[in-house]
């Protein structure tokens, strides 16, 4: 199981939606119901993204209309101040990307192997009961 307060920094396009920069792709089945659970276990979430300016906030946007509000957005903190002759990688504990080696997979499986248990199948419904059975035999 996950460890009290973790900061868990997630990528948008290609993992929280369909990859179709610069516009917003479709929700990835299960992320923001994910990402959802995860924040209300006590874990913080940072958006972590290649995008910027109207298309960072389109972003934030269209993650706070699903429900996610982001403990940071590009940076580790929300009171720190971007400094663009430095590195921008940040700190957290997880990264979730799907330029992962390996690539992305699916998030029921991110969630079980996170919480060493299985996606909260009731509160990840979807319109097409289909595509969660398959998650359910999948796990």
């Amino acid at each position: 199981m996950l460890k009290p307060s973790l900061t868990i920094a997630v990528d948008f396009d290609g993992t929280l939606v369909e990859n179709q920069y610069p516009e917003i792709g479709k929700s990835m089945l299960f992320a923001f119901e994910v990402l959802k659970k995860l924040q209300d276990e006590g874990h913080r979430l940072i958006l972590w993204t290649y995008r910027s300016g109207v298309k960072l906030e389109d972003a934030v946007d269209f993650c706070r209309k699903k429900g996610i509000e982001f403990y940071a957005v590009n940076q580790s903190y929300p009171e720190e101040e971007f400094d663009s002759s430095i590195s921008r990688k940040i700190l957290a504990d997880i990264f979730i990307d799907d330029r992962n080696l390996g690539g992305m997979i699916g998030w029921g499986e991110i969630y079980q192997k996170l919480t060493n248990e299985k996606p909260p199948a009731a509160k990840l419904k979807r319109k097409n009961s289909g595509l969660l059975d398959r998650l359910k035999n999948k796990l």
